[in-house]
């Protein structure tokens, strides 16, 4: 249930190393223009110069587009399916040890925090992640919570999970830096829950 993201997806593009660096510098420069919401692959393919079955070939989705341009560590598709498919009420649980998971691996770790903190640190890369997070995985979770403002409720368990990322393996604050999983899996899935389910 990792939903990591892979080098990239399977098949063969046409085009050479080239017009992958090509196109991942035009995807840079849509996405900051665009933003995650206003750009397209035909769009980027344009700005590449290639045609957008390249793109497609080497990437297949603007999500996984994104995400390898940004370096986000994993595919919210991927992730969101698994995570609704179990128990409604372990959810916060499995939302919590998701975050263990990715972020307990250096590679994951690393490029996590290098998005986590451009968003804390330049406007355009916070509203980029915010769109991005917004549509591929908010909006693919907050429709089945029930009870109201969902979306709501949904971004604020998921400020719970980033602002634990942040003192457990970026501060490396203590104690929740040497805390087992368990030990913080029993502490903040709970509260995950709460937003979650109220």
């Amino acid at each position: 249930m990792t939903g990591r993201l892979p080098s990239r997806p399977p098949g063969r593009p046409k085009g050479g190393s080239e017009s992958r660096a090509e196109i991942e510098a035009a995807a840079l420069a849509a996405f900051g223009a665009q933003g995650y919401d206003g750009v397209t692959i035909r769009a980027v393919a344009a700005r590449a110069g290639v045609d957008p079955a390249l793109v497609h070939d080497y990437f297949g989705t603007k999500e996984r587009l994104f995400a390898a341009v940004v370096g986000f560590p994993m595919l919210p598709s991927t992730v969101a399916p698994a995570l609704l498919a179990g128990d409604p009420d372990t959810l916060g649980e499995r939302l919590v040890r998701l975050m263990l998971s990715v972020w307990s691996e250096p590679e994951g770790r690393d490029r996590a925090l290098a998005v986590l903190r451009s968003a804390t640190t330049q406007d355009q890369a916070a509203a980029l992640l915010r769109e991005f997070v917004g549509r591929e995985l908010l909006g693919r979770i907050a429709p089945v919570l029930p009870g109201p403002d969902p979306r709501l409720r949904m971004a604020a368990a998921s400020s719970q999970i980033v602002g634990l990322a942040f003192l457990r393996y970026g501060g490396r604050r203590e104690p929740l830096a040497s805390a087992s999983d368990a030990e913080v899996v029993a502490l903040i899935a709970p509260v995950v829950q709460r937003h979650l389910f109220g």
